[in-house]
């Protein structure tokens, strides 16, 4: 069973960068396909971003495209997401999540398709 820990998340002014981590411990991460998820307060939880556990596929809400990239090293079963240009509507709790069932095209994360979770980092953008 693997164990998720996100790091990297503060307070940000608009426009600025920030790199979220997510780190896994208990079992391997190359098995797992990763997603980004965030809940903003009031509003669901949101699929953000996905990668496939062999680097290759990813997906990207229309709301971050262009301006997030998710990336993984699975020598340090660490998923990465890389926030540029960000905006106000991305403060939220930010989450990574793992499961086992291989990623496919045009697969759009859901919170409910995955089975293990981190505790979340908070992102804040003001000025």
């Amino acid at each position: 069973q693997v164990q998720l820990v996100e790091s990297g998340g503060g307070l940000v002014q608009p426009g600025g960068s920030l790199r979220l981590s997510c780190a896994a411990s208990g079992s391997t991460l190359r098995y797992y396909t990763i997603g980004w998820f965030r809940q903003a307060p009031g509003k669901e939880r949101e699929g953000v971003s996905c990668i496939s556990s062999v680097p290759g596929s990813t997906y990207y809400a229309d709301s971050v495209k262009g301006r997030f990239t998710i990336s993984r090293d699975n020598a340090k079963s660490t998923v990465y997401l890389q926030m540029n240009s960000l905006k106000p509507e991305d403060t939220a709790v930010y989450y990574c999540a793992a499961r086992l069932i291989p990623y496919y095209n045009n697969y759009v994360p859901n919170p409910s398709d995955f089975s293990f979770w981190g505790q979340g980092t908070q992102v804040a953008v003001s000025s």
